[in-house]
């Protein structure tokens, strides 16, 4: 992918509640229910006092690591059979991107572990529509810091005024608007928001012609 992009306007767009609509994934009940139940207080330790699932999104695990610690015995097979029948993909944001990929600079911004993003990408032929993508696994940082939208400005080489963000959580878009970055709420979670809501992809369509 490129690092400089065209002069377009850049859409800056969340994987987990947008594209996928799982806003939070599904993988600590996916791995609480493949684990016998005498298994769940050591996973409950793993989640939540070890941190394991944040520091494979903080790139300080890779998958195969994170996998293994946590009792897989084949993490290469776990991921994909996770990410390709636990997960759902928002079959309209095709019907989206054909529409909008050529209007904007796509660019992925997601809090992920950086093997299942890129895998996701493969999987649903993302390449096709995004210029970039911006992973915390792959640099160390997450949103809602401050500095993951800095970092983006200036990776991107691009205007924070001439940006859009459309994210499924509102802290990650006060964040992003702090940086001078134009924000939409994509309404998974029914969160209030006093900015710019789209409920699904046409909704997102509209507002854009609206936006900036």
């Amino acid at each position: 992918m490129e690092k400089r992009l065209e002069k377009k306007r850049t859409l800056l767009l969340d994987m987990y509640g947008v594209i996928i609509k799982e806003s939070k994934g599904y993988f600590i009940p996916y791995t609480f229910e493949h684990f016998d139940k005498k298994e769940h207080d050591r996973l409950t330790r793993a989640f939540r006092e070890e941190c394991l699932f944040t520091k494979a999104g903080n790139g300080e695990l890779s998958s195969d690591e994170f996998l293994s610690l946590l009792g897989y015995p084949d993490p290469a097979e776990s991921m994909r059979d996770y990410l390709t029948n636990f997960l759902t993909f928002d079959q309209e944001f095709l019907w989206f991107a054909k529409r909008n990929c050529q209007k904007y600079n796509f660019v992925l911004l997601s809090n992920d572990v950086k093997e299942w993003s890129k895998y996701l990408f493969e999987l649903y032929g993302l390449q096709k529509y995004f210029k970039e993508a911006i992973i915390s696994g792959e640099i160390r940082m997450r949103k809602p810091e401050n500095r993951i939208f800095a970092y983006t400005i200036e990776h991107l080489q691009c205007v924070p005024q001439e940006c859009i963000f459309v994210d499924n959580s509102v802290r990650n878009l006060n964040a992003a608007q702090e940086a001078g970055i134009n924000t939409i709420l994509f309404n998974r979670d029914n969160e209030v928001y006093s900015g710019d809501i789209a409920n699904n992809f046409h909704e997102l369509d509209s507002l854009l012609k609206n936006v900036i």
